[in-house]
Order: structure tokens, then C-alpha cells, then sequence
């Protein structure tokens, strides 16, 4: 990417043409089964079954990571019009979608006093959203620059550090939340993430900025077509994602309104965006605003330029999974962990302590485990993870999350069921990841690490006598002056979100929580849990969706009535909420 260093020419983002011969760092897989006219047509693309881990409940570790390697890779699948022309990442009219927004973006950045660029999401799309409003502001504040990113989460900051799913369900709270962040703003630039194109805490701020485009320029991000999005009607309010969704895409050509939605295949477990959803957020996003922040700073930007970009994730891909064997061994000895009712505790230093709580905050809603099986910890803690609302320890044990809460509180009951990953790289403080290790050592022999060095770093013998058979991922070094620390920082932070999202969702598969590639032991927090329910049912068992819903019905109340049928949704997800467990 020598081209694309900083330079004096006059700044442009070009129009973006095809790239059906752009050639691949990684091997990506034929276009699948799932991409066939008819394939579970009544379901959208994040809810389908992928074919490529139909058995994965029957696959060792080894052959786990390979499949979800494979998953993975289908995010830079190109897309294929013999079969079905979906949107893909490299099609044309995506390229060309994220260079207008970059444009749209870019003006904020040159004139940041009354502008803002807002990113919002429920659950793991909402801690993304922080990460990237961190990391960007952070790039501005180097290059003398004022911040203008925010994050909105739904639920707010305790949904950061623990499962908030609730308030996905509330569009007029989410149309609150935007209101407040950007009064006095006379320029927004909203991005909306929802994976599913389902979450009516994202649709409601989506309404919002329609009616207010003076002001607001609505993004939607997500993975399914729009003709796909969720079109069941909203509790208490007047529209269905779909018909926001549709309405944007109206909007789409005169730019007053953007849908940026490559199909990047189902999910490797049935439904669960916090992986392939939440990766493909994180490369999308974080191309748009390098190529804006490149404009920006008088460099023109080029096909070429954009590609580069997306090609430093796919090299990231090919470098995390080079490490399958020692990932597959972490899988396995996760997967024990959990199975001898023992704990997995992620301990990582500045954003990758916060990869690793994205990672295992997630696990209680999507395996119906206890918050405490699987932890994230961050050096530094609140002050590290620079949240909005500071810290939020005095809500009790479950929003402890700095090395020394670790210590004080966990540590002392640390066994050797249990199992420890520490997550940093070279650049950090590494004798205080001895330290830290030494301590640990005491309790429980089952030590790993995740680290990241750049090209001549190696880790000290030390280190290595301390944990013996490391993750260690080495990076070639950038000559990209001051964004080439970035790129190689979201390089270190998808390939730790990969290795994490392997280990977890391995571990529970091995624990025996999946039957095929479906969750059947999950926790039904809002009506996206419960319309999965209803679909996990109909496709194990063929009866139709009536019956299924009955019997959902049934397992949550322990008896069926017509008044129950005819119950608004809440409460059939607020009496779901106080049963341990509904689909198992």
C-alpha cells in the first residue's frame, strides 16, 4: 500500500469499478449451496443453515477450526450471476456504495465543530460500535484533529460488559438515545449496524434520521438483502424493518439515504451474527472511514487504494488460520474446561481486552451459559475500555472486568478445571504479562496466550518457559507512517476476534450445546430469540409454524390458553427471561 501513504495531491475518492478478476490472498470457497434459488427460501441469509458446517456437532477441534476457517472466508466470496446475483463485498455496487459514504463521511471530518458521525447497535454491533468510535477518535487525536465519533449501544454501557438483549426490542428508546447524542449537532452521519436487518432499536433511530434529513444521513449496515429484512409488525410502534429498510433504499440514489448490505453467506452456527456478522461490520466499517480519512488528508482515493484495505483483512485471515493446529488445542482444551463445569478466562491488554470481552459476554445469551463460565478481563479496566458512562463496578461482580478485579475476586477460586488465555502483543508491557502469568500459575496449569508481534519481535525466553505453547501471530511491518499502526491494530483485533469466536463456539459445540450447526440450549431474551426459536423448532421437527410456536409457548408457560396466543410478544419474552431454560 506504498501508494496510499500520505501525500499533496488533491483529494478525491474515485468512482469504483468491477472486480470480478481481483485475485485473492486466501483460498475462498465455490459459491455454496445456500446461494441456490430456493435454498430455505423463507428465510433471510443470516438465518439459514450453512452448508458447510451441517455436521459441525460431529467434527473434532481440528476439523471445528477448519470449518469455520472456511465460514470465515466466505466474507471476500465474490459473487457468482449463474447462481443468484446477490450483493457481495468486492460487487461493484458495494464498492461504489462505500466510496459515496466515505464522501458523506469525509465532510464531517474536515468540519467536525457542528458534526458528528454516530455508530449504533444492539449486543455485540453495539460494542463494535465503541471499539471503532475509540479507534477513530484516537487516529484524529494523533494527526491533531478533533474526535467526531460516538457510539450508541442499546441499553447502554452495561451492555457492554454484560448481555443486555432486551432493549433491542425498543425503537422509541433508541430514538431517544440518538436525540440526546446529537442535540445541537447540525450534521450527522448515523450508522446504524443490524446484522439480521432486524433490530427495532436500530429501525426506530433509522425512522428518526428519515425524518430529520436536514440533519441526519441514515446508514444501514447488515448482511441480508432488504427484500430479506425482518417484517413482522413492531410492538407499540407503526412500521417493520423491512418498510425502514425499503424507504431507505428509496432514498438510496439521491444519496440522502445509504443501505451498505454484501451477502457474506449464513452463519457457521445458525444464526449467530456475533461471528461472520460482527467481522464483516468490523472490515466494512473500518475500510469506509480509513478511505474518508485518507481523502481527508489530500490523498486520492483509488480502486486500487480501496482493495488494499480490504486485502489487509484477507491477509489477516491467512495469517490466523496458518495457527490452526495450536487454535484447534485451545478449542479442545476450552471445551474441557466448560464440560468439567470449570471457567475460561480471556485476559487482554488495551483493545484486545475488549475483543475478549465482546467475546465472552456473548456466550450466556447464545449458549444459555452462566455469565461466570466464560470471562473477558482489560488491563486498566473502565479507563482502558473508554466508555461514555465510566466505571460501572458499583452494579456488582458481573461489571468487574480490570486485571486487578481479576485477581482480587476470581483468582483465589481459580482451579485446575479451569483455563486462562492471556491476549497482547510485543508492543505492550510484556513483564506484566509475566507477572500477571505468575500469578496465575499457582492455581492452574492450563495457560495460553494469543500474542501478536510485528516482523523482528519475538517473544523472550521467559515468556515462553512461562506459557509453553503460545499463539504467536507475527505481522510484516506497514510503511504506511501514521495508518499503518492502525491497520496493523485491526489486523491484531479481527484475528483475536476469530481465534476467540473458534474457541468459544468450539468449546460449546464440544460441551454439546449444538445439534447439527443449530444452538439448541439458548436463552430467548427479545423477539429475535423467539422467532429463532420458533425456526430452530419448524426445521427439526417439519411441523409447521403454528404448531411450533405452540409448543414454544408451552415449554415457556408450562400450559397453553387462547389468552396466551394473543399475548403481545414482551411478555412472552419476560416469562421466558425468568425460566432457566426454553429450548433445549
Amino acid at each position: 500500500m506504498e501508494d496510499s501513504s500520505l501525500g499533496k495531491r488533491p483529494h478525491q475518492i474515485t468512482a469504483m469499478r468491477g472486480t470480478r478478476k481481483y485475485r485473492h490472498i486466501i483460498d475462498t470457497p465455490d459459491p455454496g449451496k445456500w446461494e441456490l434459488a430456493g435454498y430455505e427460501e423463507s428465510l433471510p441469509i443470516s438465518e439459514k443453515s450453512n452448508p458447510i458446517t451441517r455436521e459441525m456437532d460431529k467434527a473434532d477441534p481440528n476439523t471445528l477450526v477448519q470449518l469455520l476457517r472456511d465460514c470465515d472466508a466466505e466474507i471476500f466470496q465474490e459473487e457468482d450471476e449463474t447462481i443468484i446475483n446477490y450483493q457481495r463485498l468486492y460487487s461493484e455496487s458495494i464498492l461504489k456504495t462505500v466510496a459515496e459514504i466515505a464522501k458523506k463521511v469525509q465532510l464531517i471530518i474536515e468540519n467536525p465543530e457542528d458534526g458528528l458521525i454516530v455508530l449504533s447497535g444492539c449486543g455485540t454491533s453495539g460494542r463494535l460500535a465503541l471499539l471503532l468510535a475509540n479507534s477513530f477518535n484516537r487516529l484524529m487525536k494523533g494527526l491533531h484533529q478533533s474526535p467526531c465519533y460516538t457510539y450508541i449501544i442499546a441499553g447502554g454501557d452495561r451492555s457492554v460488559v454484560a448481555a443486555q438483549e432486551a432493549p433491542e426490542d425498543n425503537p422509541a428508546r433508541g430514538q431517544e438515545e440518538l436525540k440526546r447524542v446529537c442535540e445541537g449537532k447540525k450534521k450527522v452521519v448515523f450508522i446504524g449496524i443490524s446484522c439480521s436487518l432486524s433490530a427495532p432499536f436500530i429501525a426506530g433511530q433509522l425512522d428518526f434520521c428519515m425524518k430529520n434529513l436536514d440533519v441526519f444521513l441514515p446508514v444501514l449496515v447488515g448482511f441480508n438483502p432488504v427484500s430479506m429484512a425482518r417484517n413482522d409488525r413492531i410492538e407499540g410502534w407503526n412500521s417493520t424493518f423491512r418498510q425502514v429498510a425499503e424507504q431507505m433504499q428509496n432514498l438510496h440514489d439521491s444519496q440522502r439515504a445509504f443501505v451498505l448490505n454484501p451477502a457474506v453467506g449464513p452463519e457457521g452456527l445458525c444464526g449467530s451474527s456475533r461471528m461472520k456478522g460482527g467481522s464483516a461490520t468490523k472490515i466494512l466499517l473500518e475500510t469506509l472511514f480509513l478511505v474518508a480519512h485518507k481523502a481527508s488528508s489530500k490523498v486520492e482515493v483509488t480502486e486500487k487504494c480501496l482493495l488494499e484495505i480490504l486485502r489487509t483483512y484477507e491477509r489477516a485471515h491467512k495469517v490466523t488460520y496458518s495457527q490452526s493446529k495450536k487454535i484447534a488445542a485451545l478449542v479442545k482444551q476450552s471445551a474441557t474446561s466448560l464440560q468439567k463445569k470449570g471457567h475460561l478466562y480471556l485476559l487482554g491488554w488495551g483493545t484486545l481486552g475488549l475483543v475478549g470481552i465482546m467475546d465472552a459476554v456473548e456466550c450466556a445469551p447464545s449458549y444459555n451459559a452462566d455469565w461466570r463460565d466464560v470471562r473477558g478481563f482489560i488491563n486498566g479496566g473502565y479507563h482502558t475500555l473508554e466508555n461514555q458512562e465510566g466505571a460501572l463496578t458499583s452494579l456488582g461482580p458481573q461489571f468487574t472486568i480490570s486485571h486487578e478485579d481479576f485477581v482480587k475476586s476470581v483468582l483465589p477460586s481459580v482451579s485446575e478445571t479451569d483455563t486462562i488465555v492471556f491476549l497482547f502483543t510485543m508492543d505492550d508491557e510484556v513483564t506484566e504479562v509475566e507477572k500477571l502469568v505468575e500469578l496465575v500459575k499457582e492455581k492452574t496449569s492450563n495457560i495460553h496466550a494469543i500474542c501478536h508481534a510485528t516482523a523482528g519481535q519475538y517473544l523472550p525466553n521467559s515468556t515462553k518457559k512461562m506459557i509453553p505453547n503460545p499463539i504467536v501471530i507475527t505481522w510484516p511491518i506497514l510503511f504506511l507512517e501514521y495508518e499503518g499502526a492502525f491497520i496493523q491494530k485491526f489486523q491484531r483485533e479481527l484475528s483475536s476476534k476469530w481465534i476467540l469466536d473458534t474457541v468459544t463456539s468450539g468449546a460449546h459445540v464440544l460441551k454439546g450445546k449444538v445439534y447439527r450447526n443449530f444452538i439448541v440450549d439458548f436463552a430467548i431474551c427479545n423477539s429475535k430469540h423467539f422467532q429463532r426459536a420458533v425456526s430452530v423448532l419448524q426445521r427439526l421437527s417439519g411441523h409447521p409454524e403454528t404448531r411450533c410456536t405452540e409448543t414454544l409457548l408451552q415449554s415457556i408457560y408450562g400450559e397453553q390458553t387462547e389468552q396466551m396466543r394473543n399475548t403481545e410478544m414482551s411478555q412472552h419474552i419476560r416469562a421466558a427471561m425468568s425460566r432457566d431454560k426454553e429450548i433445549d
